[in-house]
């Protein structure tokens, strides 16, 4: 403890001496650009004393804005801000001016308009270093956030002293990634909390033993007591954040197909993450539970694209299309995280970095030749910044602001991981960097919460993970929706007509309307106007026909496109289809004619078997949303090694089954119960939330786990 007092002191006398450098060389340069600003006498001076001058006002300059400042802004805390705002420059310039009064040889002299713009300088100058300087420094940054929730505490109630709970959201972080950074050392913090020793080195194969399910890392040989279980759970068929987390907020996922679905009776294309639909996602979810949600009781969202009945909003997608008002402003968002200067600069020096990283990384993949690679220029490499620092240090702020104003229950959500996986794949060596990063997001919310007014319990959790693999179009050379405009004997782009799989569907539709073999740019075109919509959510593909108003049959899209399911169906880059069947409700079709009633599934898994026993409830559950399109396409898995194959621009993938984007983790404290009994499994969104609900309620009733009582004798 004493030594890392010393390092702290040493750090800060470091940086303290670093802007006082900066601060004197700002000093001589404005001293050679400004007429009314001088350094030296009338006679003139050697450089050496003005160098000992300038050294000696911006040291008497620093060292009056730390003393003489807070009190005068005490003393105009009742002065109008605009009127406050102009005061700072003057007396920011007064201050100058005595600093330059107080050197012992009177040498230095400012007119008092010079002054201002000097200081003003200065100011802004030892800001940026002193901010650049402690831009890793979190103890810094957190002695910050201890100042500002002093003030916070003294003005607000007092905080009630049951345990409240924050749940942080790893967006992306499958539980294997998880296992495999804890058994890297790349994520220090989690691994203290599951007991694993910094000196294990492999984790065994990613399997730390443990009952019920659960991961229960054992470091206790390695003498360090686990704080923290780890537990899998397995998504929905739509494995992405959309159904996830609208599922563990408030509880209903029901008719979430995908990402992205045509919706045909509103004539719409929802997508999860645009505003409008995800008030709409969350307006339906509460009239389906009628309840707020997870976080109705004193909570807080943060970074979420639904508020899960949260009075306390921040960067809460779903409320982004409400007019702003007292009940909807985000009191803790970016405005009020700029606001602080330091945090600005301490942000804006990691943005630029970041970019610069990404940057560097994207030139070294191509330069290397790593397959599989996607195109990553553009507004990428500022999309990845703001998503892995942006979003992060506001929400981490603004978590931290929660936990030391003693609310009750927070959820934020960290989406760097995911953002990055998409791009350089989930076991990069860019996502490891990622995970890094958030594990020390993580040790300073614990940080933060034990100097919080009431106990707090963390609970990491991730809405689901990422499969690896190249991208349909790199393999094939089409894409899906060129496949199924083949299929469906529309015109399709030259480069999809070239190759062999858009060569083999027209082949198949001439075939299927008994046409004569293709001349020249003689093509077949339908009668009908409409075209299909053809949409991607990862390895997920959804084919809707827009000018049929219900969900259309088996047997209806084959009367319309005789060759369009078999195309599909066949193709070596497809797993299964799932349409509706007159005869059976509904059938899930595969190679070779495969076609399995959805009722036969778990006696004949058919095209399901290399996806796991729990597909075909996830299929079932899905052909019973109102809004499943006409044709869901599952893209092809290979479970040996992991592999999918992504219908959108992306290396690492989520959105339908296969391989681990459907098994994320819950990390929960021992003190609360088990998430699940012994030999059962955590499956589906709608699972979590009520986990996560019955936790809530737990610091209310009896502490858990409660020892057993002995049992009391009959009278």
């Amino acid at each position: 403890m004493r030594a890392g007092r010393w390092r702290r002191v040493v750090s800060q006398i470091g940086r303290s001496v670093a802007v006082w450098g900066v601060s004197t060389l700002t000093m001589l340069v404005l001293a050679g650009i400004l007429p009314d600003f001088r350094l030296q006498s009338a006679d003139g001076d050697s450089a050496t004393r003005i160098a000992v001058t300038a050294a000696f006002g911006a040291g008497a300059f620093g060292l009056l804005s730390a003393l003489v400042w807070p009190l005068l802004v005490r003393l105009l805390l009742l002065v109008p801000a605009l009127v406050l705002g102009l005061l700072v420059f003057f007396l920011n310039g007064a201050l100058l001016v005595l600093a330059l009064r107080l050197n012992p040889a009177e040498q230095g002299d400012a007119a008092p308009e010079t002054a201002v713009v000097v200081a003003a300088v200065m100011s802004a100058v030892a800001s940026a270093t002193g901010a650049a300087l402690a831009v890793r420094d979190d103890d810094a940054y957190r002695r910050r956030l201890y100042r500002l929730a002093d003030r916070r505490r003294r003005s607000g109630p007092a905080a009630p002293m049951t345990p409240g709970t924050v749940f942080i959201q790893l967006d992306g972080v499958g539980h294997d990634v998880l296992l495999d950074a804890v058994g890297k050392g790349v994520m220090p913090t989690v691994a203290r909390w599951l007991g694993v020793s910094e000196t294990d080195g492999e984790t065994d194969g990613g399997n730390y033993g443990g009952n019920d399910g659960e991961s229960a890392v054992g470091g206790a040989a390695a003498g360090r007591k686990a704080t923290h279980r780890l537990t899998p759970w397995h998504t929905d068929w739509s494995s992405q954040t959309g159904a996830s987390q609208l599922g563990i907020l408030h509880g209903s996922n029901h008719d979430v197909p995908a990402f992205r679905w045509y919706e045909k009776d509103r004539g719409e294309v929802m997508v999860c993450n645009r505003p409008t639909s995800a008030a709409e996602l969350q307006r339906r979810a509460v009239q389906a539970t009628g309840d707020g949600g997870l976080l109705t009781l004193d909570g807080a969202s943060r970074g979420n694209l639904f508020s899960g009945g949260a009075d306390e909003l921040a960067l809460v997608l779903s409320i982004a299309t409400r007019r702003r008002s007292r009940e909807t402003r985000s009191r803790a968002g970016y405005f009020a995280y700029f606001s602080d200067p330091a945090n600005s600069v301490r942000t804006a020096m990691s943005f630029v970095a970041e970019v610069g990283r990404e940057m560097g990384e994207s030139t070294r993949t191509r330069f290397r030749k790593v397959r599989p690679r996607v195109r990553r220029g553009g507004l990428y490499p500022f999309i990845r910044a703001f998503a892995t620092v942006v979003e992060r240090d506001v929400v981490v702020a603004s978590v931290s602001g929660d936990l030391l104003a003693g609310r009750t229950a927070v959820y934020a959500d960290l989406v760097a991981y995911d953002e990055v996986a998409h791009h350089s794949g989930p076991m990069s060596r860019d996502a490891e960097k990622v995970l890094e990063r958030l594990d020390r997001s993580l040790a300073l919310i614990e940080n933060v919460a034990d100097h919080a007014p009431r106990p707090y319990r963390i609970v990491v959790l991730s809405d689901h993970g990422q499969s690896p693999g190249e991208t349909f179009r790199t393999r094939y050379g089409l894409t899906l929706g060129d496949l199924v405009r083949a299929g469906s004997g529309l015109p399709v782009p030259r480069r999809a007509r070239r190759t062999h799989s858009g060569a083999e569907a027209r082949a198949a539709v001439r075939a299927a309307l008994r046409r004569p073999v293709e001349e020249g740019r003689e093509q077949y075109r339908p009668s009908r106007p409409a075209e299909p919509v053809v949409l991607a959510s990862g390895n997920l593909g959804l084919v809707s026909f827009p000018d049929v108003p219900h969900r259309m049959t088996k047997e209806e899209i084959d009367a319309r496109h005789p060759a369009l399911l078999a195309t599909l169906a066949n193709h070596p880059g497809i797993g299964f289809l799932l349409v509706r069947s007159e005869s059976h409700g509904g059938v899930v079709l595969g190679p070779f004619g495969a076609e399995i009633p959805l009722d036969e599934l778990d006696e004949n898994p058919g095209p399901l078997a290399d996806f796991g026993p729990g597909a075909a409830a996830a299929v079932r559950r899905t052909h019973s949303f109102p809004h499943t399109a006409d044709i869901m396409v599952n893209s092809w898995y290979d479970p040996a090694e992991g592999e999918v194959l992504a219908f959108e621009e992306q290396i690492g993938s989520h959105g339908g089954l296969g391989g681990a984007q459907g098994r994320p983790f819950v990390l929960s404290p021992l003190v609360l119960s088990a998430p699940v009994e012994g030999g059962t499994e955590l499956v589906g969104a709608e699972h979590i939330h009520r986990v996560l609900r019955r936790w809530l309620r737990e610091p209310d009733g009896p502490q858990v786990p409660v020892e057993a009582q002995p049992e009391r004798r009959a009278a």
